[in-house]
């Protein structure tokens, strides 16, 4: 994953709500799985590796996650399994098809997760972040932000 990836996805987690934040988790496990088959292509076999551990790790934090309370929980955590083994397979059979039957399966999740996402209005986990603000200016080919620190104690209260 890039660093400006990295970047992004940090500030979008900063302003996210809990449903925001199961969609970033799989847009970060969809930027992996990329990386492991751009690795594969160019055969670089340590890096396909890494990005699909990462993308595992991902898929654990999706599964920690799960509220067992509601049945759905464990239909979610049985794809989710699924999906980690699948990935796993792929790494030691350094195969594609693996890969794609999990992304395949996790971007229809991903899809239903972005439908509940728009409609929930609660609050951002985070509070006392910082502020983004995106428009104001443009640079040249791109949208400029703008992070204002309005409250300078921002962060941990001794």
């Amino acid at each position: 994953m890039e660093k400006e990836q990295i970047l992004d996805f940090t500030r979008r987690i900063s302003q996210s709500n809990r449903s925001g934040l199961t969609v970033i988790n799989y847009e970060i496990i969809f930027a992996y799985l990329d990386d492991a088959k751009k690795a594969y292509q160019e055969e670089k076999w340590e890096e396909f590796k890494v990005a699909l551990r990462k993308a595992q790790n991902s898929i654990g934090e999706l599964m920690q996650t799960l509220d067992f309370s509601y049945d759905i929980s464990r239909n979610l955590y049985r794809i989710y399994v699924f999906c980690r083994d699948s990935l796993a397979a792929a790494m030691y059979k350094r195969s594609l098809t693996e890969i794609e039957t999990a992304e395949k399966m996790l971007r229809k999740l991903y899809q239903s997760f972005c439908k509940v996402a728009e409609t929930d209005s609660s609050a951002p986990m985070m509070k006392n972040t910082q502020q983004v603000y995106a428009g104001y200016t443009y640079g040249k080919g791109d949208l400029v932000e703008n992070c204002q620190e309005l409250d300078k104690s921002r962060g941990f209260f001794a």
